[in-house]
């Protein structure tokens, strides 16, 4: 299992490649991490233009800190293979591969990628969107050391489940929950799927709430005032950063007494909370990183 330094994905915004303007607004956005899209969003008589002009964005280097994935085309198509060679001397932080359903697709893309001079630090993330790609989950996870993160496709996948959009989500569970199991058993990040309905904040929030309890890193989104409302309830809380810090101070005291576990506020503490508590505040340092660096 590859260790990798903490970054914030509590806000991933979908960019369309074919639209110079979103390029260039993406980068005053207070988005985590971007992804600029060659697929889904632009239209088949636009992919070259789009493919050239997203390589010189990102290039270019205008978003800071931010994360930066560059969505292909499949390879199994007639646009992925050029899609994946210029993204891999593009300088983009990662690429994201649609429609994965195999361990294979993740290895074909690495080689391929080591053969157009991608950097060792070009990470792959997989779009997990159909229900192969939910049941193969695991092996997908397990498939080659680049790959670092998982990207829920929800509206391909309830699409091909023939299931609802619904506020709580039911029809989703499973999926969700195999995918979850499977990123974390192979220490991947994994951020949730987008939420379509663009005036309903309250929808909105009641998702992203649903999607830190079932531990979600954070969420896709489809349109910039999404941000706000990811970014709050994906952070610790103050709340949650005060406990944290109480706990890993009385586990030490602890520990000093040769005591393996102590109580705090009531509650046992042994060292799987002192975890999780260092965990949090690492993701808090990390946000608090790159927002300042953002703000310059």
């Amino acid at each position: 299992m590859t260790s990798r330094p903490v970054r914030p994905r509590r806000s991933v915004l979908y960019m369309p490649g074919s639209n110079a303007r979103a390029l260039e607004k993406a980068a005053t956005l207070p988005a985590d991490a971007l992804i600029l899209d060659l697929e889904d969003a632009v239209a088949p008589d636009a992919k070259a233009a789009a493919r050239e002009q997203v390589c010189a964005m990102t290039q270019r280097r205008p978003y800071g800190r931010r994360e930066v994935a560059i969505r292909t085309n499949p390879l199994t198509g007639e646009w992925g293979h050029a899609d994946l060679e210029a993204a891999a001397k593009s300088g983009s932080d990662a690429i994201l591969l649609p429609k994965v359903e195999s361990a294979a697709q993740v290895d074909e893309a690495a080689v391929l990628m080591q053969r157009h001079g991608s950097p060792p630090e070009q990470t792959i993330w997989c779009m997990i969107e159909t229900p192969l790609g939910v049941l193969n989950a695991a092996e997908i996870a397990a498939a080659h050391p680049r790959l670092a993160c998982f990207v829920m496709g929800t509206s391909d996948l309830a699409k091909d489940l023939h299931a609802a959009h619904t506020r709580e989500r039911l029809p989703m569970l499973t999926s969700l929950g195999l995918c979850l199991l499977a990123a974390r058993a192979h220490g991947l990040a994994i951020v949730d799927g987008v939420h379509l309905a663009l005036d309903d904040e309250e929808g909105l929030e009641f998702a992203c709430r649903q999607g830190v309890e079932l531990g979600f890193d954070g969420k896709t989104l489809i349109h910039p005032k999404q941000i706000e409302v990811a970014n709050r309830i994906f952070a610790p809380s103050a709340a949650e950063l005060d406990q944290a810090k109480k706990i890993i101070a009385a586990h030490s005291e602890a520990e000093k007494a040769g005591k393996g576990v102590v109580v705090v506020d009531g509650r046992l503490v042994e060292n799987l909370h002192v975890e999780n508590a260092r965990r949090l505040l690492a993701l808090a340092e990390a946000i608090k990183a790159l927002e300042s660096a953002t703000a310059a």
